[in-house]
């Protein structure tokens, strides 16, 4: 598998994990089965993708040979980034949500935390 990638994606796992920048070694299971069914993904094992276009690399399940994700014909990689940034943009909120201070009003909650969470792009 290559190394020094952006992303992992884990198919066996729906795991999508974004390897550097902003929550690099963060990790998501995507529980969107319409998703990780599409046919063009039956044959995948894993995906590392974002070092170079020439690093990138498809892992298959049978004897196919590695490819790289351009190759693999497998669409557009800012799909995998949009499961993971909805994912995390969930955990941003809950965080939020559940830091609270008793007897704390909102305005005061905000002051303290900033504004609740309304978007988060890894793009």
């Amino acid at each position: 598998m290559a190394t020094n990638s952006n992303w992992t994606v884990v198919f066996d796992d729906k795991l999508i994990i974004k390897q550097k920048g902003d929550q690099a070694g963060t990790g998501y299971t995507i529980s969107d089965d319409a998703f990780w069914s599409q046919s063009k993904f039956a044959n995948i094992w894993a995906i590392q993708h974002g070092a170079s276009v020439s690093t990138d690399e498809v892992e298959y399940r049978d004897n196919t040979p590695h490819s790289t994700y351009a190759d693999a014909n497998l669409g557009n990689f800012n799909d995998f980034i949009n499961k993971w940034d909805s994912a995390h943009l969930a955990t941003l909120q809950s965080n939020w949500d559940n830091n609270n201070v008793e007897g704390e009003t909102s305005e005061q909650k905000i002051t303290r935390l900033g504004a609740r969470p309304t978007s988060y792009s890894s793009i």
